[in-house]
């Protein structure tokens, strides 16, 4: 079947010719999670250098952004994930994007010549183990997190690039 996500997911591919994320970072055989099942958070180091614990999300929305710097995609829809953090994480939305790039010099020198401040951390074979990435990019998945932190009830899922207006939409489940 021909639809949007197949089409960008298509693309995707085709745009970045020559460059080749990690098997295990691009594994299409992960299926976007289903609305009502539970994930489990990883810790991680993020691309500033600090860790990014699970307990901080803990009683909080997170949002998982699954991207990388040579997405044509996600070069459109990130600023608009900036946006989002900067307006509701004081309302107490959280962010957590995972990086699938080769380097994480790659992803670090695109977050700050972006300006970007949300966290970012790098899809690595540990964190993947915890919350593989599903099939497409960018990805957005959007969790209700338990007060302990240790996981969170999916409540939205979309691969594909997001309208700056759905991406907005999001602030509905703080």
């Amino acid at each position: 079947m021909f639809n949007r996500r197949n089409l960008i997911q298509s693309l995707a591919v085709l745009a970045a010719p020559g460059v080749a994320a990690r098997a295990w970072a691009r594994a299409s055989n992960s299926p976007l999670p289903q609305i009502g099942s539970t994930l489990a958070l990883p810790a991680l180091s993020l691309l500033d250098g600090r860790a990014w614990t699970p307990a901080a999300a803990g009683g909080k929305t997170l949002v998982v952004y699954w991207w990388a710097s040579w997405c044509p995609f996600c070069a459109v829809q990130s600023p608009h994930i900036e946006a989002l953090w900067r307006a509701h994480q004081a309302r107490g939305l959280e962010v957590l994007a995972l990086s699938i790039d080769s380097k994480p010099e790659a992803a670090a020198n695109y977050m700050k010549s972006k300006g970007y401040s949300f966290p970012a951390g790098m899809l690595t074979p540990a964190v993947a183990k915890v919350m593989p990435k599903p099939a497409g990019l960018p990805v957005v998945v959007v969790l209700k997190v338990a007060r302990n932190g240790r996981s969170g009830k999916v409540v939205f899922a979309e691969a594909g690039e997001m309208f700056p207006e759905d991406v907005e939409g999001l602030k509905k489940y703080i």
